[in-house]
């Protein structure tokens, strides 16, 4: 059983930082992609960054060159720093692992989300 657990959100006042983590746990053979989405009230969820094994990236327009994705060096681990934040970035986020192999099943590709945390950026 695999499962994502994230960390690091909270209320925040606007231009200040959080630094979200994820961390999936269970018998992991490896993960292709892991990211984070959000989805405010009313909205859709949208995709934020994503991040492959090889350190590819992408962003959404919105957020470039304020929040910086990384993964940890056992890669299975997510980070999202995010600096700068506005009231617009207010949403539940959502730790996502893309192309997901355990041992028992090296073959078998899966995705997984995580519960979701959630950022208040407000005055």
């Amino acid at each position: 059983q695999v499962q994502l657990v994230e960390s690091g959100g909270g209320l925040v006042q606007p231009g200040g930082s959080l630094r979200l983590s994820c961390a999936a746990s269970g018998s992991i053979f490896s993960i292709n992609v892991m990211g984070w989405y959000r989805q405010a009230p009313g909205k859709e969820r949208e995709l934020v960054a994503i991040i492959t094994t090889l350190g590819s990236t992408n962003y959404l327009d919105s957020v470039k060159g304020r929040f910086a994705i990384s993964r940890g060096d056992a890669k299975n681990t997510v980070s999202l720093q995010m600096n700068n934040l506005k009231p617009e970035d207010t949403a539940v986020y959502y730790c996502n692992a893309r192309g997901v192999t355990t041992i028992a099943r090296p073959d078998s590709a899966m995705d997984y989300w995580g519960k979701g945390t959630l950022v208040t950026v407000s005055s």
